[in-house]
């Protein structure tokens, strides 16, 4: 296993996991990687571990480049475990280096791993000098965990991002221009949307804490590191933070006996007859995961379900939950779907759509058994209706 040097005297040292597809509840069809740097200087510093399974593959590395035994410091940016898993066979090597972390990071990991180690607890601003380089530290709670922190190297205009501008991506490359930029922007996006999406006031926090930094280089926790494009990658993670939108949609659906299915594409030609961009997700087929990498960029986001057992269908209840936990604000809603006797389904949806804040600025489209040509007819305009909403042209 070889170590990779990112800057003069800075390794990626960490674990590629080919396998892995799924993570944190959702499709990880690229693999990941576990990125952990090694920095030499006078004081040989660890910044991060990898996932348990993966630490004989890290200390190979390190191996490639200095004697384990001589890290005096690790630095801990995150607790959790595909970060801190490799923590303690790396102190078996190294029982008195000092563990570098913030409060809640010592809380955390003590309760992980119930370990004594020799722990230095850091505030924001703090800074170590571990010889020509200082290490500059910026705790950023619930980015996307309490213990969160990023470290940046001022010398090498290096920041170690942490989960920050990360993508689950497993590659035999290390940097995002020698990988793709826009597959590996697309991965980014789907990271975000699906952990970072609920902690966009502390990433703004983050990025203007940040804001008078040098940044050449953002080497990440999972993922491609970036070394071009920093303006791109930056400016994406402000507009998600911000939860800004395009005048685009989502229909989010699944279907029984096809008739929700057919409103759904009726709502999506009213949609784009009127000049709104659509994305269909199936949730009988898709995985809500790679439909929120749509969700984040799009004011509209029509939710359909067929009624059953006097409830939304199942799938489209647990995609709702997995949404409203991921918060996402400032967007328009409209609720569609078709019911045999009852159409409590679709009620549902409206109500989980207040409760998440959505405007709903048409009125829900309930259609009982199959629908007809007339209900169609009125899907497309219940479409168009909600299209002129996203644009801004009508707001009711």
């Amino acid at each position: 296993m070889k170590a990779f040097e990112v800057k003069p005297g800075v390794y990626w040292v960490g674990a590629i996991d080919w396998d892995i597809r799924s993570f944190h509840g959702y499709k990880t069809q690229r693999g990941t990687s576990y990125n952990a740097y090694l920095i030499l200087d006078e004081k040989v510093t660890l910044v991060d571990t990898v996932k348990a399974g993966f630490a004989d593959e890290m200390l190979a590395r390190i191996r490639d480049v200095v004697d384990p035994a001589r890290i005096e410091v690790i630095v801990s940016n995150h607790v959790e475990m595909d970060h801190s898993g490799g923590l303690p066979k790396m102190l078996e090597v190294v029982p008195n280096a000092t563990v570098v972390t913030t409060r809640q990071g010592e809380t955390g990991l003590q309760g992980h791993f119930k370990a004594d180690w020799n722990f230095s607890r850091v505030e924001s601003g703090a800074e170590m000098t571990i010889g020509k380089r200082t290490l500059r530290f910026f705790p950023c709670p619930m980015v996307h965990w309490p213990d969160s922190m990023v470290t940046y190297v001022p010398e090498d205009k290096l920041l170690l991002s942490n989960d920050g501008f990360g993508q689950h991506i497993a590659s035999a490359e290390r940097f995002v221009d020698e990988f793709g930029f826009e597959i590996v922007m697309e991965e980014a996006a789907k990271y975000y949307a699906n952990i970072v999406l609920p902690f966009g006031t502390q990433v703004q926090k983050l990025l203007s804490s940040l804001a008078g930094a040098e940044v050449d280089m953002i080497a990440t926790s999972h993922g491609l590191i970036w070394r071009d494009h920093l303006a791109d990658i930056i400016g994406a993670y402000k507009r998600w933070a911000a939860n800004e939108t395009v005048s685009k949609a989502v229909i989010i659906y699944d279907t029984m006996w096809h008739s929700t299915e057919k409103m759904a594409c009726a709502l999506r030609e009213g949609l784009e007859a009127e000049g709104v961009p659509t994305t269909m997700g199936n949730l009988g087929t898709s995985h809500i995961s790679d439909i929120m990498t749509h969700v984040i960029g799009a004011r509209g986001i029509a939710i359909g379900a067929p009624t059953l057992n006097a409830r939304m269908f199942p799938t489209v209840a647990a995609g709702l939950t997995y949404i409203a936990g991921l918060r996402p604000l400032n967007r328009l809603g409209l609720a569609f779907g078709s019911y045999g006797w009852g159409k409590q389904g679709v009620n549902d949806i409206a109500e989980a759509m207040k409760q998440m804040g959505w405007a709903t600025p048409v009125e829900e489209v309930a259609v009982q058994w199959v629908p007809g040509e007339d209900d169609l007819a009125r899907a497309r305009e219940a479409g168009a209706k909600f299209a002129r909403a996203v644009k801004g042209t009508q707001t009711a």
